[in-house]
């Protein structure tokens, strides 16, 4: 069972029969079907539905030449609506099974970005190699199995002009430092040890998160999971219309990046607001527009 369907108010699953009953009613009247021709015998198949505003169920897979289904996985999704970024994606076939992994630099980051992808039959119908870089609008959005409210940062228009500014020209810096600028990276080595110095002097009178904003760090041995720090830009409670468990939406703010992350009412700490942030691990999934790809079709 998805430990992730927690998240989007299923929290009350118990055994193999229940799971089997919701997958079933997703394959008799699913809101929507996606369909892709792998081969003369294989259609690739994914049948999605929505148990809440924005959060839903979607189960990927074949059916044989004899119209036999043929259930491969299934995952938990939360959808966002906003664009985070238009960098180049490239897209892997997960080892573990028939679902891919996308990746993407974002300077404002400065790591690669690894999510799971939600829209697998929009890539598979590119038909490109793996490992091929595609320019592609993507949306974020985080599942969160536990999570904390903190206060949030005091900010004036003259502290976030002042980001602004540093940010634009610390991404410079990486960009052209990528580039085998050495100014570049010798710049960025004493940014940073001169940016350690003020927080270890910092830290001795003042609290950490006070110090620290926001933060987006890789978590554990699962690639496409993270520990974020992030201001609440927006949120909602929404209710799983099939459990009547509330599901709270927030749009956070994190490091630049716009996320938005759901979690069960029951396991989030506190209260959100705007302005006050959310501190939790959440598992990363990300939805890639690849239609400006396909080539127009011919008038």
């Amino acid at each position: 069972m998805h430990r992730f369907l927690r998240a989007i108010g299923f929290s009350h699953l118990k055994t193999r029969q229940e799971l089997e009953a919701i997958l079933g009613k997703i394959m008799q009247a699913p809101d929507h079907v996606k369909k892709i021709q792998l081969s003369k015998e294989t259609n690739y198949t994914e049948f999605s539905m929505q148990f809440g505003q924005g959060i839903g169920i979607r189960i990927r897979g074949e059916y044989d030449e004899k119209g036999f289904f043929y259930m491969q996985h299934y995952f938990p999704f939360c959808e966002s609506k906003l664009i985070t970024s238009s960098e180049d994606i490239i897209v892997n076939k997960r080892v573990d099974t028939n679902a891919f992994t996308g990746m993407c630099d974002d300077l404002r980051i400065g790591i690669s970005l690894i999510f799971y992808l939600q829209n697998a039959v929009d890539y598979l119908e590119l038909h490109t190699p793996d490992n091929t870089p595609h320019k592609a609008k993507l949306t974020l959005a985080g599942l969160s199995l536990k999570g904390t409210i903190l206060l949030g940062v005091y900010q004036d228009d003259r502290n976030d002009e002042r980001k602004k500014i540093r940010s634009s020209r610390r991404n410079h810096l990486i960009t052209k430092a990528k580039n085998g600028d050495q100014k570049a990276i010798d710049d960025l080595t004493l940014e940073e040890i001169d940016l350690s110095a003020k927080i270890q002097n910092r830290i001795k009178q003042e609290d950490l998160y006070s110090i620290v904003e926001t933060t987006f760090i890789p978590y554990g041995s699962e690639s496409d999971h993270y520990s974020i720090l992030g201001t609440i830009v927006n949120w909602s409670l929404c209710t799983n219309l099939h459990t009547n468990e509330g599901v709270y939406q927030m749009l956070l703010n994190c490091n630049g990046i716009l996320i938005t992350v759901c979690i069960n009412k029951e396991d989030l700490f506190g209260e959100p607001m705007l302005g006050r942030r959310f501190k939790g691990v959440i598992w990363m999934q990300g939805h890639a527009d690849f239609e400006q790809l396909r080539p127009a079709a011919d008038s």
